[in-house]
């Protein structure tokens, strides 16, 4: 039965890897225990089902890695993941998500993630992928790879500031605004913007906003 808090925690060996799902669909994340559960190298502690639901379950209990999905019905999985490390920076965050979008992919990294999955992957894969980053290494599934070699040449990286800026932005703040929220001089905000939009080839502010949302950088 799912607790209130919206999550669940189960008995496990502590000589497994101990292993932490979140995911708003409960039959996906029961299918994902299954396949742990049943590999023999790591156990299922608990599940979440939402943003809240995970940081109750990982303040409850010992995981090391954390399987963990993008989409939310209170958050999203790469706000998520930042706010993760910053707390229990010895979890893994192994990301899991049917999501492609490159942006997606790097923010993810960026933020803490060590890992990154397609929610096609064979179980072999997740088990290989939770081994992994258990050990303190990254791994990309081999789709993963292959877009992020794909779009190497064109993909734009954001630092942390200029993804708040651009963040700022899209919600049609004003320059003067934006250096208030960001505690920036008026000047330092207009350098900031004028180098986001050479680097994300934006002609000017509309056209920049386009970009971001169909590019998935906010």
């Amino acid at each position: 039965m799912q607790a209130k808090e919206n999550f669940q925690i189960s008995s496990f060996n502590f000589h497994l890897i101990k292993v932490a799902i979140v995911d708003d669909h409960t039959m996906v994340a029961e299918g994902f225990e299954r396949i742990i559960n049943g590999s023999g190298i790591a156990v299922v502690i608990g599940k979440a089902f939402s943003a809240a639901g995970c940081m109750s379950l990982l303040s409850k209990s010992e995981t090391d890695v954390l399987l963990l999905d993008v989409s939310m019905p209170d958050g999203n999985g790469i706000d998520l993941c930042r706010k993760i490390k910053a707390l229990y920076p010895e979890i893994k965050v192994l990301i899991i998500t049917s999501h492609t979008e490159i942006p997606i992919i790097n923010r993810a990294l960026e933020e803490g993630a060590s890992g990154f999955i397609l929610k096609n992957a064979k179980a072999e894969v997740i088990i290989e992928g939770l081994q992994t980053v258990a050990s303190g290494e990254r791994f990309l599934c081999d789709e993963v790879k292959t877009l992020l070699r794909r779009h190497d040449n064109n993909t734009v990286i954001l630092s942390r500031r200029e993804q708040e800026l651009l963040r700022l932005i899209v919600e049609g703040k004003s320059t003067n605004e934006i250096a208030e929220c960001l505690f920036l001089g008026f000047e330092t905000i207009k350098s900031y913007r004028k180098r986001l939009m050479l680097k994300m080839n934006a002609t000017n502010a509309a056209d920049l906003v386009r970009i971001a949302l169909e590019q998935k950088y906010v």
